[in-house]
């Protein structure tokens, strides 16, 4: 049997992995705040020693806080991810890294692949790429997987925000020049063990099938619901943000898709289950 280590395991996707890793049989080892800090070496080394496969889902995600937090943002997301990697390849271990859309500036509506030039707009952003860059310098055998727009059981997102907004006004306003895939923490679970059991190396893009804006999903959201609210567009320069977002997170993942064993399943098809708190096949969904 396999051990998998997963470093910020209590994390919205952590978490999900940790469950469905240990339905697929693996031994899972969970490492998290207060008592494994990935910034401390010692703490790095215990946990690549600790098993296997290593999963980093570690980050610093406070996006806009980054602006003003940019050495820890940079100490968490860039030089910890390279130190990791030194310690992965020291001890001949595997890696999977995770990443973000946040790498990227696009304005077009094209869909982006691996190999398009990132053009982070954040010091978050900047501090993935950084991050991308020093793993891939250690020559660690790793992966490095980007996703986008993430939703799951543990921690805010998107979806959390809204209902947690629509349940205070009853006037919305979302944004509707950014563009992406709203994925389930569960899809990405699945995908993470796909790679690990592969042991598949390189960078990968990973999101659910669709596009969408944000004001959409948002309407589907309230309607999945059947919350009657006033919901209107608007633009991100109506509400500037200290962080800029990216409008154009269209992920081609046509490099993913040959290695997964299961289809990509539609942005809609995934958060409707999530919604109604349904039991999919393979995770145990309880909200």
């Amino acid at each position: 049997m396999s051990k998998i280590a997963i470093l910020g395991g209590r994390g919205m996707l952590g978490t999900d992995l940790a469950k469905l890793a240990k339905s697929a049989g693996l031994d899972v080892a969970v490492f998290d705040l207060p008592e494994f800090n990935i910034t401390r070496p010692s703490d790095i080394q215990k946990a690549v020693s600790s098993a296997d496969i290593i999963v980093n889902c570690a980050a610093y995600t406070h996006v806009d806080k980054a602006e003003t937090e940019k050495d820890l943002c940079r100490d968490v997301n860039a030089i910890a991810v390279g130190a990791l990697g030194k310690a992965v390849r020291k001890q001949g271990k595997y890696l999977i890294h995770l990443s973000t859309d946040f790498v990227f500036g696009d304005k077009s509506s094209k869909k982006l692949n691996e190999s398009d030039p990132p053009n982070p707009l954040s010091w978050y952003g900047s501090t993935k790429l950084e991050g991308e860059d020093l793993l891939k310098a250690s020559k660690c055998r790793h992966a490095t997987v980007r996703v986008e727009w993430t939703y799951g059981r543990t921690g805010v997102n998107f979806i959390t925000k809204l209902l947690d907004a629509a349940a205070k006004f009853p006037k919305l306003k979302v944004v509707g020049d950014q563009v992406g895939s709203p994925t389930w923490t569960v899809d990405v679970s699945r995908a993470l063990l796909c790679l690990a059991a592969k042991q598949a190396e390189g960078l990968y893009h990973f999101s659910a099938d669709g596009y969408v804006n944000r004001f959409e999903v948002a309407k589907f959201i309230l309607d999945s619901k059947n919350l009657k609210k006033e919901l209107s567009s608007c633009l991100s320069s109506d509400y500037p943000t200290p962080a800029k977002r990216p409008s154009n997170s269209r992920f081609d993942c046509s490099k993913i898709d040959k290695i997964l064993d299961f289809k990509r399943p539609a942005w809609h098809e995934s958060m409707a289950k999530y919604l109604k708190g349904v039991s999919s096949p393979d995770f145990d969904l309880t909200l």
